[in-house]
């Protein structure tokens, strides 16, 4: 409902409120709140492309802040806030200490991929942050990809809008379908693979984190 109404509305936010509504809406989607921040980079770049009152150099950039900005509060939030709470109840869903070191393994090896990829992923590009935080990815790599992630993402997101926007648009709708399908299988493959190698990585981590994780 809320997604609805703010998609019915982008053109007017950008209109009235320009780079602004497109940092905000990056950044409130990289933090982890579910809003249409990819939407209102496109329809920024249209919108530029189509009336020339906004900069497409100035949009990319604000885009690029605020993923930058809005993924490090994720992470934060993740860290301080995710892991804490994982800490303390995840043995009632059966997420015990031995599944946060398998988590923080997973990460350490393969984070970089998930945080620089899962910008291009619209369910990862709102919580890849935040679970980095939780399973405590180093800040200095989270950051290197967050940043390398979100300025590639912006850049061709926004430029390929406001250059070639017609044909992009045209199939916009089935390659989102199709990639949001990719990313369901791949995520749902690798929880398969993951549950089916539990004991090894559950070895492996503990060897990387020996004893408690405090």
């Amino acid at each position: 409902m809320v997604l609805g109404l703010l998609g019915g509305h982008l053109e007017n936010w950008i209109d009235n409120y320009g780079y602004e509504a497109v940092f905000a809406l990056v950044g409130l989607e990289s933090i982890g709140i579910p809003l249409p921040g990819e939407t209102a980079l496109i329809t920024a770049a249209l919108y530029a492309a189509t009336t020339h009152r906004l900069s497409i150099g100035v949009i990319v950039a604000v885009a690029a802040a605020g993923a930058i900005i809005g993924d490090n509060i994720g992470f934060a939030l993740g860290r301080w806030g995710g892991y804490p709470i994982l800490r303390r109840y995840g043995k009632y869903v059966r997420f015990d200490e031995r599944r946060l070191k398998i988590g923080r393994f997973v990460f350490q090896q393969h984070g970089g991929k998930v945080v620089f990829i899962g910008r291009f992923i619209a369910i990862l590009r709102t919580y890849a942050a935040f679970l980095a935080g939780t399973n405590r990815m180093s800040w200095p790599r989270f950051l290197a990809f967050n940043a390398a992630g979100g300025i590639t993402w912006a850049c061709a997101v926004g430029f390929a809008y406001y250059y070639i926007g017609s044909a992009v648009k045209n199939v916009r709708g089935p390659l989102d379908i199709v990639l949001g399908a990719i990313a369901v299988l791949v995520v749902v493959a690798f929880l398969i693979y993951l549950h089916k190698a539990e004991d090894r990585y559950a070895a492996l981590a503990e060897q990387a984190f020996p004893g408690s994780l405090e």
